[in-house]
């Protein structure tokens, strides 16, 4: 899976010019090691459409022992934008977090322009904690998870 330009709009004032990183074949090995099969401290997966089996985008999470968090991400393929994904990936992840590695806090930030990304934060139970020079930061502890899967 690897992301277009288009799929991170909001990496382009990031050098190289397109904030796009350039991931070369003889990186993967390494990076696959470091990332996969590493968990509770990292986790890493893609997501993949079920009818077909194409993949629509990734999740992650890795430990930040400085702030006692688990740092997340999520990504949608472009292309893939506006289909429930997001959402969707965001419940496996929280899930795979709080359930199978009984992490206690999950952290993600972004800029608050990026409104499909916070609702989809804020429904799954997210809270502002900050927002820091044009970055919103979230969190969501396992027992708020759990208490309102209740």
């Amino acid at each position: 899976l690897t992301p277009a330009p288009a799929t991170l709009p909001y990496t382009a004032p990031w050098p190289p010019p397109n904030g796009c990183l350039d991931f070369p074949r003889e990186r993967w090995a390494d990076w696959h090691a470091r990332w996969v099969g590493q968990e509770p401290e990292r986790f890493y997966a893609y997501l993949r459409r079920e009818g077909d089996g194409a993949f629509v985008g990734e999740v992650d999470f890795h430990h930040t022992p400085e702030q006692n968090w688990w740092d997340m991400g999520i990504l949608i393929l472009a292309r893939e934008r506006g289909k429930g994904y997001g959402q969707q990936g965001l419940a496996l992840l929280l899930d795979r977090a709080f359930r199978v590695n009984g992490i206690p806090r999950l952290h993600n930030c972004f800029e608050p322009v990026r409104s499909a990304a916070l609702h989809i934060h804020q429904a799954a139970g997210f809270r502002e904690v900050s927002t820091e020079d044009g970055v919103l930061h979230l969190l969501l502890t396992k027992e708020a998870y759990e208490k309102d899967a209740l």
